[in-house]
């Protein structure tokens, strides 16, 4: 089957968040800025999918959904065949997104004022959300070793005062790239024991892995956290359908499942029935079919720009080992953040993902998001060339 990710989709004029409030966000101009921010996709998702929403169309009615055996049924199987782990049904809960999911969880499983560990820098929708709800974010900063991203427990045992209730991880990493070992991920949950913390993993990126990586579920590298582990997975990132708004949290424990079921009952909450729809026939072999030519696409991707950035002296993008989320540093410019970001924005007229809204230690970076065309990125990396030529 064949699948066109050169193919350019003009998305202006689409209420496309990431190209349409590009020039008021960012200043960088419509008529030929590059739009490499928020974290969607600029490509179709796999003709099942398509054909899902046109079925939806051609019925013409839009009602409540119903019976979401297919549904689930699919899940359990994408599951499985693809990540080699056991889920059951009556542990599946269907968010509106995996945000969405991080808000319930905090709701279920904290009170306000309690601490929420979050692994900086991380995706930054998680700090937005647990201040929202009127909990502490506690930055556990990940050390950066020669452009990697570890964990030091050590140092995070110590900054520990007891009134932390919460973990959230997140597994592949956004935005460093990094699929967490076997090891690294008992460490998480050895943490977390220790600490009496609820461990909320957020694994949306996890079918977004290159070649060479292996991403293994929480539940399966620490069996015995069941008590205190809450799973999130999405078909979202994975098929480029951020916009259904369809995410799941899959909690296998029967105690943690009571109390996060009373929250979805109190907050009035139920599927999206296009969302459910697309997931369904996402979760096939078709959609999995799509899914490895993607990722073959996005390491073609991944390597024009990491050789593209290399070639301009004190630039160093994160080696990514999954997602579609480049990470690129540029603190051996020695140039602060208003400089290089006016660079990029002004000069090469790029929108991207600000650092510092990652937390500590993002603050000399940007994040550049590679799902969208080659051609796109090979113009991002020569508009990159020029912005930066004086470094050359």
């Amino acid at each position: 089957m064949s699948h066109d990710f050169d193919q350019p989709i003009d998305r202006f004029g689409t209420h496309s968040v990431k190209w349409d409030m590009m020039e008021a966000m960012y200043g960088v101009p419509a008529k030929d800025g590059l739009a490499m921010w928020v974290a969607d996709m600029d490509f179709r998702p796999p003709h099942c999918v398509q054909r899902a929403v046109e079925a939806m169309a051609s019925h013409g009615i839009y009602g409540y959904f119903g019976d979401d055996t297919a549904y689930k049924d699919a899940i359990l199987w994408w599951m499985k065949t693809r990540h080699g782990w056991s889920v059951e049904k009556d542990w599946i809960f269907t968010t509106h997104g995996l945000v969405n999911g991080t808000g319930l969880c905090l709701e279920a499983f904290t009170q306000p004022g309690d601490g929420v560990v979050l692994t900086t820098p991380v995706y930054h929708a998680f700090a937005r959300t647990i201040k929202a709800a009127g909990r502490v974010v506690v930055e556990c900063a990940l050390t950066n070793t020669d452009g990697r991203y570890e964990m030091d427990f050590a140092a995070w045992d110590a900054q520990m005062t007891g009134r932390e209730t919460m973990f959230i991880l997140c597994s592949p990493h956004n935005p460093g790239g990094r699929v967490w070992t076997a090891a690294e991920l008992r460490g998480v949950a050895d943490f977390c024991k220790r600490h009496d913390l609820v461990l909320v993993s957020d694994e949306i990126h996890h079918d977004l892995t290159f070649p060479g990586q292996k991403h293994l579920p929480m539940t399966l590298a620490a069996p015995g956290i069941a008590d205190r582990l809450v799973m999130m997975t999405a078909t979202t990132k994975t098929f480029n359908i951020a916009g259904s708004h369809t995410g799941n949290v899959i909690i296998a424990d029967e105690k943690l499942r009571a109390k996060f079921a009373a929250k979805i009952m109190a907050f009035g909450i139920s599927g999206n029935s296009f969302g459910m729809h697309m997931a369904t026939a996402a979760y096939s072999p078709e959609g999995a079919e799509w899914v490895d030519a993607l990722t073959t696409y996005l390491d073609g991707n991944r390597k024009l720009f990491d050789a593209g950035m290399a070639a301009i002296p004190g630039l160093k993008s994160m080696p990514l080992e999954a997602t579609y989320l480049s990470w690129l540093d540029f603190s051996g410019t020695g140039m602060a953040p208003a400089e290089f970001i006016a660079r990029v924005e002004k000069d090469a007229k790029i929108a991207t993902n600000h650092g510092q809204v990652f937390g500590k230690g993002g603050e000399h970076f940007l994040r550049f998001n590679l799902g969208t065309p080659r051609a796109n990125v090979a113009e991002a990396v020569a508009r990159m060339q020029r912005a930066f030529a004086d470094l050359q």
